[in-house]
């Protein structure tokens, strides 16, 4: 009995491995997702090939490619992963909501801001629930949703997932964020036409707050591309305080203490939704929603309640 639930598990894990190298498209981010080393997630799969005489992935020049044969073993395994976390659900479905562990995953461009203002509130309210949380950008994190290997994440939408749905936690209004002395600081409520010929910093690709910010300021790509980048608002921050250009700054991102100035926007501002995302079938529904009330209860004054 021992050693059929000890094969078991370890089969659960080479089919977690195999549904993230499907996601990720590639050995070492997959790995990442994981929380393990390259060479132990390569191990794992070559022990599921040869369990199931199957050849599942191949590099190819593009990244990992899931082979035909592999395709069909990559929708089980997603079927069987997402039984698993619902019998773990199951089992603790006597207990009260909000209990044990809850893998919650957020964008770096809210975790940060958002965590101090709502973590002791959730503590307080549900002291049996341990969260455990990851940061990492919007297409790792639903990658993780699909897999079950999170529980919910913190995302701003649109999210094109029809197999996710989400509960509204806030809006965040869009502050311009400039050097100190700026012609614009002049004015107490610029326009996002103000910034035209402007230096304006942007993040990295991928963040989905790129994004917006390219949306509200109507950048084509070409010019996007040539915009200055960073990997953090953080980083952002320092480079407009230290005179390289403006940007946008979400809400909660905002700094009075900042050497460089804070303008509010002409009406309407920009602002992004943020949401409490989960799989369609998702199974401890309730938890989510007692979780999304939570948060919308901690929140602080300089956000908008849906």
């Amino acid at each position: 009995m021992i050693d059929f639930f000890y094969h078991s598990r370890m089969k659960l894990q080479e089919l977690t491995y195999l549904v993230a190298v499907a996601d990720h498209r590639h050995f070492g981010r997959a790995a990442d997702a994981c929380h393990v080393t390259q060479p132990t997630l390569s191990a794992g799969l070559r022990n599921l090939e040869r369990k199931l005489d199957l050849v599942l992935c191949e590099r190819g020049p593009r990244g990992v490619v899931i082979t035909r044969v592999g395709q069909p073993v990559v929708d089980q395994a997603r079927r069987v992963l997402a039984e698993a976390q619902r019998l773990e659900h199951v089992a603790r479905r006597d207990r009260s909501p909000l209990t044990g562990i809850f893998r919650l995953g957020a964008i770096p461009t809210i975790g940060p801001y958002l965590m101090p203002h709502i973590l002791a509130g959730i503590r307080a309210r549900w002291p049996d629930l341990r969260l455990y949380l990851v940061e990492a950008r919007t297409d790792p994190l639903l990658a993780d949703l699909r897999r079950g290997a999170l529980d919910l994440a913190i995302l701003s939408p649109p999210v094109a997932d029809k197999g996710l749905q989400y509960d509204r936690l806030y809006r965040e209004e869009f502050f311009l964020a400039l050097p100190a002395g700026h012609p614009l600081g002049r004015k107490r409520r610029p326009r996002l036409a103000d910034l035209a010929g402007e230096p304006l910093l942007l993040l990295d690709e991928g963040h989905c707050l790129r994004d917006q910010v390219v949306e509200f300021c109507r950048i084509g790509d070409a010019a996007a591309r040539d915009l200055i980048r960073s990997s953090s608002l953080e980083t952002l921050r320092n480079m407009v305080d230290a005179g390289m250009g403006c940007t946008l700054l979400p809400a909660l991102a905002v700094k009075p203490e900042a050497a460089g100035e804070i303008r509010s926007l002409a009406r309407p501002a920009p602002f992004r939704e943020v949401g409490l995302y989960r799989r369609n079938d998702y199974p401890d529904v309730e938890s989510a929603e007692l979780l999304a009330a939570t948060i919308r209860d901690c929140l602080p004054a300089a956000l908008l309640r849906p």
